[in-house]
């Protein structure tokens, strides 16, 4: 949610054009994500991602039935 926040924050101020100058505002969109996650690691101590937070495979890889 950061990541996609912070990119579009960045897009709207620098305003790319093209995929190159969209694929770098994405990159620091998600530097600014990544971050913020280590920097809440080292101040909590615990883990952000976890086995207990994320949905198992058999979730992830859901199809629609034909």
């Amino acid at each position: 949610m950061l990541g996609e926040a912070s990119t579009t924050a960045i897009v709207k101020t620098q305003n790319p054009k093209g995929f190159v100058e969209n694929k770098i505002a994405a990159k620091q969109g998600g530097k600014i994500a990544g971050d913020a996650r280590k920097a809440l690691v080292i101040k909590t101590g615990e883990k952000v991602v976890s086995k207990s937070n994320y949905l198992p495979s058999e979730v992830k890889n859901k199809h629609l039935k034909k």
